[in-house]
């Protein structure tokens, strides 16, 4: 059965898209603004591009944004995926319940009280806040989204592939790096980007446990926004927006390439059956 296309979900479907991507706009627009004023537009100008890189301030933050991103996204992929494997193979076992609840806590427990948590954590160790501490907490809490993403490619895992290679001699740990890994590689590789995005969007834990020698990128913007609108934030945005579409869009072409390559295997297949 066919649904019409109405007068009110076109209507509606050109509102939400005018709420959510009209300020992306208007933002980009006014990243190519002459005047330094962002909300008078004086001509066309790259100027605060060259202003954007010239900057010292925010260029450190972001290479220590990305140097957190890195290794934290790495730090949660790995004990990500130790989790979920235990969580999903072990079965039942002794303190379970407690430790799948210890691992999705992050998930509903507000950043604030996580990043209050950390700060009175590593004062408590005597540790000096910085970067050390920053990747800590950014692999604390998306550790956690790394194992949901694991678990649920685990749960649909063929686990007589593993018992086959156990059969053939392979030890427990060959067995899973020659044969579960590759297979799961997707969901991990899936947990790390998630984690990588977390980690450069976090605004509220990293401004608990950073210190004076470590400033992130959204806490720069942050604390730039405060003193006033500039157009190099602006310049910065469009940046990262523009990072943002060529990897979504060389995702979906990846990902249609190999969709139509599969199918174009399974005819095949097909046709010599």
């Amino acid at each position: 059965m066919s649904r019409r296309f109405s007068w009110f979900n076109a209507t509606s479907l050109t509102l939400g898209f005018v709420f959510l991507y009209l300020p992306i706009l208007i933002l980009v627009a006014y990243s190519f603004n002459q005047s330094k004023l962002v909300t008078v537009w004086a001509g066309f100008s790259t100027k605060w591009y060259g202003e954007l890189f010239q900057n010292q301030a925010f260029m450190d933050a972001a290479i220590v944004t990305l140097k957190v991103a890195v290794v934290s996204s790495t730090i949660a992929t790995i004990l990500g995926t130790m989790a979920a494997y235990v969580l999903v193979r072990l079965g039942r076992f002794k303190g379970r319940t407690l430790f799948s609840g210890m691992i999705y806590a992050p998930l509903v427990v507000p950043d604030v009280i996580v990043g209050l948590s950390l700060l009175l954590l590593f004062i408590s160790l005597g540790m000096g806040r910085g970067v050390t501490t920053i990747v800590l907490a950014h692999a604390t809490f998306s550790m956690c989204y790394v194992s949901v993403v694991v678990s649920s490619r685990l749960v649909s895992f063929d686990q007589s592939l593993e018992e086959a290679a156990l059969d053939l001699g392979c030890t427990p740990w060959d067995a899973f790096r020659s044969v579960t890994l590759p297979i799961i590689a997707p969901a991990v590789i899936s947990g790390w980007l998630l984690a990588f995005t977390l980690s450069l969007d976090d605004l509220v834990i990293a401004s608990f446990v950073s210190g004076p020698s470590a400033t992130t990128l959204p806490m720069k913007i942050f604390s730039q926004v405060r003193l006033g609108l500039s157009p190099e934030i602006n310049a910065l945005s469009t940046i990262m927006i523009a990072i943002v579409t060529v990897g979504v869009v060389s995702s979906s072409l990846l990902n249609k390439r190999a969709t139509v390559r599969r199918l174009r295997q399974e005819q095949d297949a097909l046709k010599q059956s």
